[in-house]
């Protein structure tokens, strides 16, 4: 399995474990506040792990494609 795959599938059980708490909290299945707590946890840390993945990958892509300078002065004469 390449490396994409696994980043891939990373990222879609990380949305998954998200739904999933997400519901839990909004159909009621929180029985105290320190239950919430703890998902609303779980939630960000989740988000936070997949907001650090976005950053690598854009990272990667910003340093593997084609780098065009585009000078905004004009260089003719008028």
């Amino acid at each position: 399995m390449d490396l994409e795959n696994v980043i891939y599938k990373l990222q879609r059980a990380l949305d998954k474990k998200i739904e999933s708490l997400a519901i839990s909290v909004t159909s009621g299945g929180v029985d105290s506040m320190e239950t919430y707590k703890y998902i609303i946890g779980q939630i960000n840390a989740l988000e936070a792990t997949k907001q650090e993945i976005s950053n690598l990958l854009n990272d990667k892509e910003q340093n593997e494609g084609t780098v065009v300078d585009i000078n905004t002065k004009n260089t003719g004469t008028k």
